[in-house]
């Protein structure tokens, strides 16, 4: 979602909208006069992610920070619905003329955050390391002292930044980690499997733009679905037959109310595979 919004870099913001919704209202923070007043004029300078969040750096050191939680979605072009359209820039000075926000369940929010704010809210004592840069010690680091399992232990954004429930099945399942083992019963062999598999899968995911599950809600900034469920290993395949040993049937099993998705052979309660 970050990539496709980059061409607003340059781009400064001559108007922010909320446009009229019947549905659910998301949380915009400040007020919308005072984000009109603290942005308009203010040029765009960069695009960063914290976590599962799309951050939009600004010439005058405030960050707009969107966070689509589960149905929302950042755009640049005609979005699905305009009855679910819940925010927009319009731009000038660059090769886009808009940026909107849309949310169908109108579970996300848009906020304003200077400097200072943006670090007590998403600096480290928030927020873990960045998923796409882990490394088997970080993992040690953040996770090897819980007594919880690993799977649930993933999706904390506080130890570990940036991964969601789809890509949690999926990374454990390419290190050969069975979902329920404890984290501080992981081994060496074990945290440098899962710290090279966070990295690949993630990298495959971004580069086929995400996954578009069966609802279709998921779509790029371009509003195209994305191609990475095309790839999925475990996810969402309950019942069929595992794609690398050919001989157990992926299960579906739930942890903390998510749905985890594993094969029994290839990921066994103890051992791991280097990705």
């Amino acid at each position: 979602m970050r990539r496709g919004v980059t061409p607003a870099i340059g781009s400064r913001i001559v108007e922010v909208v909320r446009p009229r919704c019947s549905r659910k209202p998301i949380e915009i923070r400040p007020s919308l006069s005072a984000f009109r007043r603290r942005v308009r004029g203010a040029t765009i300078t960069g695009l960063a992610r914290a976590g599962k969040r799309v951050v939009i750096w600004l010439d005058t050191e405030e960050a707009i920070v969107v966070e689509p939680r589960m149905t929302g979605l950042l755009l640049v072009v005609d979005p699905p619905t305009q009855e679910h359209l819940r925010w927009r820039l319009v731009l000038e000075g660059g090769s886009l003329g808009e940026m909107s926000y849309w949310d169908r369940r109108g579970l996300g929010s848009v906020r304003l955050f200077n400097r200072n704010e943006f670090q007590e809210s998403f600096g480290p004592d928030r927020l873990g390391p960045d998923a796409l840069g882990i490394t088997a010690a970080v993992y040690r680091q953040q996770l090897g002292d819980s007594k919880r399992e690993i799977k649930p232990a993933l999706l904390d954004q506080r130890a570990v930044a940036g991964i969601g429930n789809l890509y949690a099945s999926e990374i454990l399942f390419v290190a050969g980690i069975h979902p329920q083992r404890r984290c501080s019963a992981m081994n060496h062999r074990q945290w440098q499997a899962l710290s090279a598999a966070t990295r690949s899968v993630l990298a495959e995911a971004i580069r086929y733009e995400g996954s578009t599950l069966g609802d279709g809600t998921y779509r790029n900034a371009l509003n195209r679905q994305g191609g990475y469920q095309n790839h999925h290993r475990v996810y969402d395949r309950a019942g069929e037959v595992c794609g690398d040993c050919r001989s157990s049937r992926i299960c579906r099993m739930v942890q903390n109310q998510r749905s985890t998705f594993y094969c029994s052979r290839c990921q066994k309660r103890t051992g791991a595979r280097l990705a």
